[in-house]
C-alpha cells in the first residue's frame, strides 16, 4: 500500500517517464558539453555522468517538494484533487524524502569530488530562498516576469554544478564559453514555464494563474516566441564554441518554424489541442537543444577524429 501511494504521487507530480530522459539528456549534455569546451574527444566517465544525473533529477524532484509546500494553502483551496490536499501524502513526508534525497546527492558529491559540496551547497541555498519566495511573496506576485526569472536561475545553478562535474573533477578550471550553455538553461526553463502555462479558455482553472490569464493569448505566446529567440542565439553561441555551428542552426531553423506556425495559429484559434502542441514544443524544444549541444556533437566529434 505504502508503495503504491508514492507510485500514484510520481505518477501525477512528477512522472519519471516523462522527466527521467529530459533530464538524462539535461545533464549527459551538460557533461559532454564541459568536456567538448576542454577538446576532449571522448565519452565523459560513467561515474561523473551517473553523478551529475541523479544529483540533477533528485534537485528536480527537490523543487516539486518544495511547491508543494509553498503552494499547500492555495492547493487546498482551489485544487483539492491533488496528491497532498486529498491525502494521499503527506508535506511530512515529502519532507523526509526531500531530506533523504539530500543526503544521497551530499554522499555522490563527496564521492565523486568533495570540492563539489560548496557547489552543492550553492543550489539547495537557492532552492531554498525559492521555497520562501525570497521573503517577498506578495511583491513577487505582482510581477510575474520578475518571479519568472528569479525562479528560473536555479536551471543555469542546476546545469553549473552538473558542468562541474566534468571540468571541476578534472582539475581543468572554468572552461571558457560555457556561460553561453547556461543561458541556454536559462531561457530553455522559461520556454517550459511559459509553455506549459499556455492555456485554450475552457481549459483554465479557479486559481491557476497561467499566462493566458496574466496577458492574454496574444501577448503570452509572443513571450514564449520571444523566448525560444534568446534560447536560439544562446544556443548558436554555444555551438560555436564547440565547431558544431551549422548542424544547430539547421536544426533551430526548423524548430522555429514549427513553433511559430503553431504559436500563432493558437493566437487566432484558442483550440485546446494548440496549446496542448504549445507544451509539447517546449518539451521537444528542450530536449533538441541539449542533445544537439552535447551529446550529439560529442558523438560526432568521436566518429569524425582521425
Amino acid at each position: 500500500m505504502l508503495s503504491n501511494r508514492w507510485w500514484i504521487y510520481q505518477q501525477e507530480r512528477f512522472p519519471l517517464l516523462a522527466h527521467g530522459p529530459l533530464v538524462a539528456a539535461f545533464s549527459f549534455s551538460a557533461v559532454c558539453f564541459s568536456s567538448l569546451l576542454r577538446d576532449e574527444v571522448s565519452l565523459p566517465g560513467s561515474l561523473p555522468t551517473v553523478v551529475a544525473f541523479v544529483t540533477a533529477l533528485l534537485l528536480f524532484l527537490q523543487l516539486r517538494i518544495a511547491d508543494e509546500f509553498k503552494d499547500y494553502e492555495e492547493d487546498c483551496r482551489y485544487r483539492s484533487y491533488r496528491p497532498v490536499p486529498r491525502g494521499l501524502v503527506s508535506l511530512r513526508e515529502l519532507g523526509w524524502v526531500a531530506a533523504a534525497s539530500m543526503l544521497v546527492q551530499l554522499l555522490l558529491a563527496i564521492w565523486l569530488a568533495p570540492s563539489l559540496v560548496f557547489l552543492l551547497l550553492l543550489v539547495w541555498f537557492y532552492l531554498a530562498l525559492m521555497s520562501k519566495e525570497f521573503f517577498v511573496h506578495d511583491w513577487l506576485r505582482t510581477r510575474p516576469v520578475t518571479y519568472m526569472w528569479s525562479h528560473m536561475i536555479i536551471m543555469p545553478l542546476i546545469d553549473f554544478y552538473a558542468t562541474a562535474c566534468d571540468w571541476l573533477v578534472a582539475g581543468d578550471g572554468l572552461p571558457s564559453g560555457l556561460y553561453w550553455f547556461l543561458l541556454v538553461s536559462f531561457f530553455n526553463g522559461v520556454v517550459i514555464e511559459v509553455g506549459r502555462k499556455i492555456r485554450a479558455p475552457e481549459d483554465e482553472e479557479e486559481g491557476v494563474e497561467t499566462y493566458t490569464v496574466l496577458w492574454g493569448a496574444r501577448r503570452a505566446v509572443v513571450f514564449w516566441l520571444g523566448a525560444l529567440g534568446l534560447t536560439a542565439g544562446c544556443a548558436l553561441m554555444a555551438a560555436w564554441q564547440i565547431g558544431f555551428l551549422m548542424p544547430v542552426a539547421l536544426l533551430l531553423v526548423l524548430l522555429l518554424v514549427f513553433a511559430g506556425l503553431t504559436g500563432f495559429s493558437f493566437m487566432k484559434s484558442r483550440e485546446s489541442y494548440l496549446a496542448k502542441r504549445v507544451e509539447l514544443i517546449s518539451g521537444v524544444w528542450t530536449l533538441l537543444m541539449y542533445l544537439s549541444l552535447g551529446v550529439i556533437p560529442m558523438l560526432w566529434s568521436i566518429w569524425s577524429a582521425p
